[in-house]
């Protein structure tokens, strides 16, 4: 092997401004696929020609009754490599060289959703130190796992052909079906369709409206729903008087702890963002992606200490958001009471 060279970086000055917009910038920062125009990919890192074959568990139904039920998400684990691994043989490529590549090291990337969905049935805050321990837990046992699932298909099936040109083979492991088991992906989409909060992100309020084409949907948190029902407070009022607000932060009605828990993306502090990314971070193959929320106020200055915190702590990517930054946002507080438990069917008037 060729010697490799290590550098020590005494300080890092301002140079000149350079934009990071995501797909406003020509070049690296967006391409053309198949016709499309589309966006970097945040979080699966790709050689030449590989594809993306991502899937996601969801950790809202690995916790009952206050703990974490370990055996179902083992189970969950291995069904999932199993089936992400068949897609790469079933799946109908667009070019012969985008196959032979992705066969060649069988990337998969498996990963969560509805982790805040799980702190809140667990009872944990989101931005505390027991949720750091949860999501360390919870994702090298889903590491552990994979690999166990992955080595076993590598005994039936065969190591992918890269095999003895990767880490695994020079870390003594003598089968791995998968070149990278792995991925945190944002899970936009997954996440409505399974009813759950994105990702690892947290709670984005307990009650917003998501913008999607022309119309807007009312989204109420239902554990947040069904907890003021169970414990009394649940009333109309109340929930206009939230969608107003945007947060249950200030609201006198409201328990202590039921703040507590159900604290959202902007009460969070952004270094605790990167903090719960970089956990996760530690057990993921590829990269985890992840949006530090930031108010319309927040200046370059912090996103330079965020940047630096993310490099620090080990993560292999990371995205920031200022809230107003866009003319129109896909996720924003209610702008009116009538977005907060009156529209019956879930889609506001304009």
């Amino acid at each position: 092997k060729p010697p490799r060279a290590f550098a020590t970086v005494k300080d890092i000055i301002p140079d000149t401004t350079e934009t990071v917009y995501d797909i406003q910038v020509p070049g690296i920062n967006a391409f053309d696929a198949n016709g499309f125009y589309v966006h970097n990919c945040g979080e699966q890192p790709l050689l030449p020609y590989e594809s993306c074959n991502l899937g996601s568990i969801n950790l809202k139904l690995m916790a009952k009754n206050g703990k974490i039920d370990w055996e179902k998400l083992s189970r969950t684990v291995k069904i999932a490599v199993h089936f992400l691994d068949n897609v790469i043989d079933v799946n109908t490529y667009p070019i012969k060289k985008i196959e032979k590549t992705t066969k060649r090291t069988r990337k998969i990337g498996l990963g969560v959703m509805g982790f805040a969905d799980m702190l809140i049935k667990l009872g944990i805050p989101y931005n505390s130190r027991s949720a750091l321990q949860v999501a360390d837990k919870i994702m090298s046992h889903i590491k552990v796992e994979a690999q166990k699932a992955s080595m076993e298909l590598a005994i039936e099936r065969g190591s992918f052909p890269a095999f003895k040109d990767s880490r695994w083979y020079h870390e003594g492991f003598e089968y791995m079906r998968n070149a990278t088991l792995t991925t945190i992906a944002p899970t936009g989409s997954l996440s409505i369709i399974a009813g759950v909060t994105s990702s690892i992100e947290p709670i984005f309020a307990v009650s917003f409206i998501r913008e999607i084409i022309d119309r807007k949907l009312v989204d109420v948190n239902p554990l947040f729903e069904a907890e003021a029902k169970k414990r009394g407070f649940y009333d109309r009022e109340l929930m206009e008087k939230i969608a107003r607000e945007g947060s249950i932060k200030r609201i006198k009605d409201i328990p202590a702890d039921i703040k507590r828990l159900f604290i959202t993306a902007h009460e969070i502090d952004p270094i605790f963002h990167v903090k719960i990314q970089a956990t996760f971070q530690k057990h993921v193959d590829n990269a985890v992606s992840k949006t530090v929320n930031l108010p319309p106020t927040a200046k370059p200055k912090d996103v330079e200490k965020i940047f630096k915190a993310a490099y620090k702590l080990g993560c292999k990517g990371i995205t920031v958001y200022r809230y107003g930054s866009k003319k129109r946002e896909v996720l924003k507080f209610p702008e009116s009471i009538e977005y907060a438990g009156t529209c019956r069917d879930m889609t506001c008037p304009n």
